[in-house]
């Protein structure tokens, strides 16, 4: 092989110990050279494991005028003609990205601990009847006198405690009253700070930091900031070759092949109307690392929250394949936890991305790649259908055995199966919903191992499977017959395309009964 394996850092959120331990550090700096040059204090919204703490931590390490770590960097470069830069300014750093939030006390708890820590090193000492906002304004005070500096606020994932405690309605707006408490002292005290920088998820509206920080700039929608975190392709290529040829080799692919295959599986992310697209940085980094295609973001955390959200309202997901979901910005980056409609907390969380934008400051979402789109829907599906899992006879892999095989009895079987465990409801038009959807992420995950196309009108579905020796057409209807799904196939001809193709091609009518909640009639045909 040859090629000397290099540090990723995958997980390492420090900067200092990148730099130290000479990780590989995509250069955001030039970023930060920006921001640091105005006082506006700013707000940057991205999903989980895209590199916020990082950029955080770089920050902290440049206000610290910690010259030595930034060597070689964009930053370097920048500054050299500037005799103000490299000086050291108090840093107040909180830090939400730890703890478990449900239970109460939790968040104080936090905060308490952070200004112990900070009225040690400043020498304050509080009294007892001192709220949380009061000791703040102190040490603050206290840090700007004694370095004779303005001081820096940077605060990382402030939205944890409420996206944690999301189904307790009342620990949430107990969790915003303390944020409230607590950095309403970042207006009052103006004079004695510098620079602040705050990220998370999502914006929640009604949260002080945002309502009290009239200047606060939001560059989560920023054309000019849309690759401060998260990988490009000019990144990859240009940073990542040995990682890349390493794994290429490994899999038998070419350069080009694996670039490919990345772009399809971790690609696709856009923050901003004409942003460029970036690669979820955990996601693209594991996968080089380990040399494999996995889903790697999505192991890290499962949004049971919104896939029981998706299911309630009974959400179209089909509308994700479509590109016919828009929102506009407002409503993007706005959260509030009685809004019933789930699509910002999805874009906000890096389960939908940013497809395209119009004049009318729309913009139609849609799932950024791969990884997200086949992880997404396995979880979605047990909402759907009791008991999926693997090994049940109705999984997704159990499937794929039988169309690579071209085990017709065992098709049926598993399309029986699905079918029969669909969730009850005595609701009709929900029942209707249920099915369709069934039968959108049975063939979409499918998608995953074979060419998959599928077309969706109301009332009923059309799927086109491809393996190396067989094509099938499936019609799936809906209290029809399959009879009437054959024909629709001959008569629309499906199979046209496939004409003078030599793999053995079935066209497979299947009717459902909703009355019996059964595959009630299924026929095949093979193409003469």
């Amino acid at each position: 092989m040859g090629h000397e394996q290099r540090n990723l850092p995958i997980g390492i959120q420090s900067f200092e110990k990148i730099i130290e331990n000479n990780n590989l550090y995509i250069d955001k700096t030039e970023f930060i050279y920006r921001m640091v040059h105005t006082s506006v204090p700013y707000f940057l919204s991205r999903p989980r494991r895209f590199g916020k703490s990082l950029l955080l931590s770089t920050m902290k390490a440049y206000w610290e005028g910690k010259k030595e770590l930034f060597k070689g960097l964009k930053i370097e470069e920048l500054e050299k003609d500037n005799k103000e830069a490299w000086q050291e300014y108090p840093v107040f750093y909180l830090d939400f990205n730890r703890d478990n939030y449900n239970g109460t006390e939790v968040l104080e708890g936090i905060l308490d601990d952070h200004l112990i820590d900070w009225e040690s090193k400043y020498k304050v000492i509080p009294t007892e009847k001192q709220t949380l906002a009061v000791r703040f304004k102190r040490v603050i005070r206290a840090a700007a006198e004694q370095s004779g500096k303005r001081c820096v606020v940077l605060v990382d994932e402030y939205d944890k405690p409420l996206l944690e405690t999301m189904e307790n309605i009342d620990l949430v707006e107990h969790n915003k009253e303390v944020f409230k408490g607590f950095f309403s002292c970042l207006k009052s005290e103006d004079a004695y700070i510098q620079f602040i920088f705050i990220t998370g998820v999502t914006k929640f509206s009604k949260v002080s930091i945002f309502s009290d920080l009239n200047q606060l700039e939001d560059i989560s929608f920023d054309d000019d900031y849309s690759g401060i975190c998260g990988i490009t392709e000019e990144e990859l290529t240009g940073m990542l070759e040995p990682e890349i040829k390493r794994m290429a080799e490994k899999l038998s692919l070419s350069n080009e092949e694996c670039i490919g295959r990345l772009r399809k599986t971790y690609d696709g992310y856009h923050f901003s109307a004409d942003g460029v697209a970036l690669y979820n940085p955990y996601s693209l980094l594991t996968a080089l690392k380990k040399r494999r295609f996995g889903s790697f973001w999505y192991e890290t955390g499962t949004p049971t929250f919104l896939v029981h959200r998706l299911k309630q309202i009974e959400f179209d997901v089909r509308q994700f394949e479509n590109k016919t979901l828009q929102s506009t910005e407002a409503l993007l980056s706005d959260y509030r936890v009685e809004n019933p409609d789930p699509v910002p907390l999805l874009y906000q969380t890096g389960y939908l991305t940013i497809a395209d934008y119009s004049e009318d400051d729309v913009y139609t979402l849609c799932l950024p790649n791969e990884e997200v789109r086949y992880a997404f829907l396995q979880s979605l599906m047990p909402e759907y259908v009791d008991e999926c899992g693997t090994g049940s006879g109705k999984d997704i892999l159990t499937l794929k055995r039988h169309v690579e095989n071209g085990n017709l009895e065992g098709i049926n079987r598993v399309f029986k199966s699905l079918f029969s465990s669909i969730t009850y409801t005595t609701n009709e038009p929900v029942f209707e919903h249920y099915f369709q959807t069934v039968i959108y992420i049975t063939m979409t995950l499918l998608g995953k191992y074979a060419a998959c196309e599928m077309h969706t009108n109301t009332g009923r579905i059309d799927c086109i499977v491809e393996t190396k020796k067989f094509i099938y057409i499936f019609e799936f209807k809906r209290d029809d017959s399959a009879d009437g799904a054959l024909k629709q196939i001959d008569d629309m001809r499906y199979a046209d395309p496939w004409l003078a193709d030599e793999r053995k091609l079935f066209k497979i009518g299947v009717n459902f009964d909703s009355e019996t909640r059964q595959l009630q009639d299924w026929k095949v045909e093979t193409q003469k």
